[in-house]
């Protein structure tokens, strides 16, 4: 299946856009965004540390931060070394940024646009419903609900009643995050 995008604000109005993004933006958004963009210059000059990889992804998701701790220092070198490489196809270079803990897509696209801007850009919801991808609404989730719930009631799974929120809608809950987890590093 190829992805369909149609460019939602006319193309005369994008230069615009672009101008008053960056003057809404407060003064730490800018600030983040320039360090981030100064980071990705340094690991791209071979400074492949915890220090720059962090300036990038505290701009994107300062949440996701926390998880950078999980990763060695060697394993950042290395997974910088192959996000930096100018020769790693944008596969070779996802894949590696997607094995550290704290790093998923939108933070890897943030982590490639901020050493290469001139080769990435940052995959981002908002950005996605500009080119006709709309949120998931609330229809979209009773429709998910909907699915999970014929899962949890074929007593496929059981509730965990060790664990908090003992359902199988729980259960299968957590049975999905960690299939995803184990199956993405």
């Amino acid at each position: 299946m190829v992805a369909y995008f149609q460019l939602q604000p006319a193309e005369a109005e994008l230069q615009e856009l672009a101008e008053q993004y960056w003057e809404k933006a407060g003064e730490k958004e800018q600030r983040l965004e320039k360090a981030a963009f100064e980071a990705g210059e340094s690991i791209r000059n071979g400074d492949l540390t915890l220090a720059n990889l962090e300036a990038i992804v505290r701009w994107k998701s300062e949440r996701a931060v926390q998880y950078l701790i999980g990763n060695s220092n060697e394993k950042i070198r290395r997974v910088l070394g192959v996000a930096a490489n100018p020769e790693a196809s944008t596969e070779t270079a996802m894949k590696a940024l997607l094995e550290l803990n704290g790093v998923d897509l939108p933070v890897a696209s943030a982590i490639l646009a901020a050493i290469y801007p001139e080769r990435y850009t940052v995959l981002d919801f908002r950005a996605l419903e500009a080119l006709g991808h709309a949120r998931h609404d609330v229809r979209f989730y009773e429709e998910y609900l909907a699915f999970c719930k014929r899962l949890a009631e074929s007593n496929i799974v059981k509730p965990q009643s060790d664990l908090p929120a003992p359902t199988p809608l729980r259960t299968l809950d957590r049975a999905l995050w960690e299939w995803t987890r184990s199956h993405t590093g």
